[in-house]
């Protein structure tokens, strides 16, 4: 089992339809609403992922609940090359468990988008244990060399 830090190819694909919007109003398509769950080592998640399981996810309790959490989206801005986008880092408070991965999915119901459509896995390098504290994603700054997603020429 592994985790590969990756786009999706539904996703690239499903962008491109104009099924995903990370406007910071949610306008066009409405409701897009991004969430991110957590994965034990135990899962496989990459550029074939289509959409959010449980399969391998970390379990309900010790702080956690299966589906994650929501997202909030910096906005979308560009450089001369790159367009980027970014969310707010997420924490699970009073949480005790060990996650090895996540993935970030959009949890709109969209004509033509995908039932939970995967975004992006990302692989944290090893598992990440926390016991009874703050569990933190941290995400990186939303410029263009660092945002989480970014598409360059």
């Amino acid at each position: 089992m592994a985790i590969t830090s990756c786009l999706t190819n539904t996703f690239k694909e499903e962008l491109l339809q104009g099924h995903h919007s990370f406007n910071a109003s949610g306008d066009t398509p409405a409701g897009s609403a991004f969430k991110i769950a957590l994965y034990t080592s135990s899962a496989t998640l990459d550029t074939t992922t289509t959409a959010y399981t449980a399969t391998n996810e970390v379990a309900s309790g010790g702080g956690y609940t299966t589906a994650g959490e929501d997202l909030t989206n910096t906005g979308v801005a560009k450089s001369t090359t790159t367009s980027y986008t970014d969310f707010s880092d997420v924490s699970w408070t009073s949480a005790s468990f060990t996650a090895r991965g996540c993935l970030i999915y959009n949890s709109s119901t969209i004509t033509g988008l995908t039932t939970n459509a995967t975004v992006c896995a990302i692989d944290f390098g090893g598992n990440k244990t926390v016991s009874s504290g703050t569990f933190t994603i941290q995400f990186p700054t939303n410029d263009s060399s660092d945002a989480i997603i970014r598409i360059t020429s």
